[in-house]
């Protein structure tokens, strides 16, 4: 199993939590290489000091100095997620005999062959099982059949997670199935172009990861056309290159930025919409850089979000502070870009987007953006100034059906 490539602690004890971390030597080896990273950071640190009085000189001066405190940010933050994987802790126990041997013959009966099952302990008291297991024939098999099966073995809803490989075939592979979470959501979107425009300068994200955890990724690039859309498709790759490899939201953030800063193409700042959903615990984060309103929609009406950030690469630095809210069955976020809300014709936009948004009946997300999208082009007299983006995430309690 991939575990044995780790560090385990004594495996004689049966019954006890068992350990799988970073083997001394890779350990040693990390953690020399994060202090490089945490010292070349340290070395491009420091306060500005100006010097003379040449204007020119000092410009230049200054642009170097930012450029510095760029990299001072980015190699920390590398040093940081080395630390992290260095000092990383698995754990699991090993499943009783009996159900062990139970599963492997129900597996097996149905052509899968199951060599290794652990359990793997989560927070908030979740399961997860750890199986490393191939096909008896040459078919390959969903991952997922397999989860349905251990589902109704062990009495627990099981999906595959998102990690792991989406077939099962003659090559053994260690799968990780993880509690459904309590919450399900569906997203929908509708979007126009900007009149005389091929393409739409708004684009957008949805990653889901292995922890229960949905990020929704939201830009609108700098005017309209092909390089508007490049500047918003910039923006969202990076981010979700680094968010998938570790990086912290606030950290992801900054440092594309940064790369926007040190371009400084005055015409280019993209706008930035996260809304980040923990599925297990109901938990919704959004963080803005100059986006537009966030709405919530709930059984006790219309809830307007809105933070007054600068859209990216205007200042070195980008402060984004995330709102928190508790979501519950049948809420519904709707995320958008500028272009839908301006085209109200009305001194508060907001109000009357809120407005629009509390009177619709509609159920289903792509139905909810579709209907407040042909309002908005309605009430905008059939003109299209701007792209409009929409995008509305439903929210339902996991009934376990799915």
């Amino acid at each position: 199993m991939v575990l044995d490539r780790w560090k385990t602690q004594d495996r004689e004890r049966e019954g006890e939590p068992r350990i799988v971390q970073v083997p001394d030597l890779c350990k040693k080896r990390l953690l020399g290489y994060a202090e490089t990273f945490q010292e070349l950071a340290r070395s491009f640190g420091g306060g500005f000091e100006a010097s003379g009085e040449d204007r020119q000189a000092l410009l230049e001066a200054r642009r170097v100095w930012e450029n510095r405190q760029v990299l001072e940010s980015n190699f920390s933050e590398v040093a940081h997620i080395m630390t992290q994987v260095a000092d990383e802790v698995f754990r699991y126990e090993p499943m009783e005999e009996k159900s062990r041997r139970h599963i492997v013959h129900a597996m097996r009966e149905e052509g899968i062959v199951v060599e290794e099952i652990c359990y793997l302990p989560q927070t908030d008291n979740r399961r997860a099982v750890g199986v490393t297991m191939y096909t008896r024939r040459k078919n390959r098999r969903p991952s997922q059949e397999a989860a349905d099966m251990l589902s109704v073995l062990l009495d627990t809803h099981l999906q595959i997670s998102a990690a792991s490989p989406y077939f099962i075939d003659q090559e053994a592979r260690s799968f990780i199935l993880v509690e459904e979470p309590r919450f399900i959501v569906l997203s929908g979107f509708s979007r126009a172009v900007k009149e005389n425009e091929a393409v739409s300068g708004d684009n957008y994200a949805v990653i889901e990861s292995e922890k229960g955890r949905m990020t929704v990724l939201l830009s609108d690039g700098t005017g309209s056309g092909e390089e508007a859309c490049q500047g918003s498709e910039r923006v969202l790759d990076l981010m979700e290159k680094m968010l998938e490899a570790g990086y912290r939201m606030e950290a992801a953030a900054n440092m594309v930025n940064a790369a926007l800063f040190a371009r400084g193409e005055e015409q280019n700042h993209p706008t930035l919409d996260v809304c980040d959903l923990d599925l297990y615990r109901g938990e919704c984060s959004i963080w803005k850089a100059g986006g537009a309103s966030t709405f919530l929609k709930t059984e006790e009406g219309v809830e307007e979000i809105q933070v007054g950030n600068l859209p990216l690469g205007i200042f070195r630095t980008v402060e984004m502070e995330p709102v928190h809210r508790q979501l519950q069955d049948g809420d519904y976020l709707v995320m958008m870009t500028d272009g839908a809300l301006d085209a109200l014709a009305e001194n508060n936009c907001e109000e009357a987007m809120r407005r629009a948004i509390s009177e619709v009946r509609e159920q289903n997300p792509k139905e909810i953006a579709e209907k407040l999208l042909q309002m908005v082009i309605r009430l905008s007299g059939g003109h299209i100034t701007d792209d409009m983006t929409i995008l509305v995430i439903g929210v339902w309690e996991n009934s376990g059906i799915t």
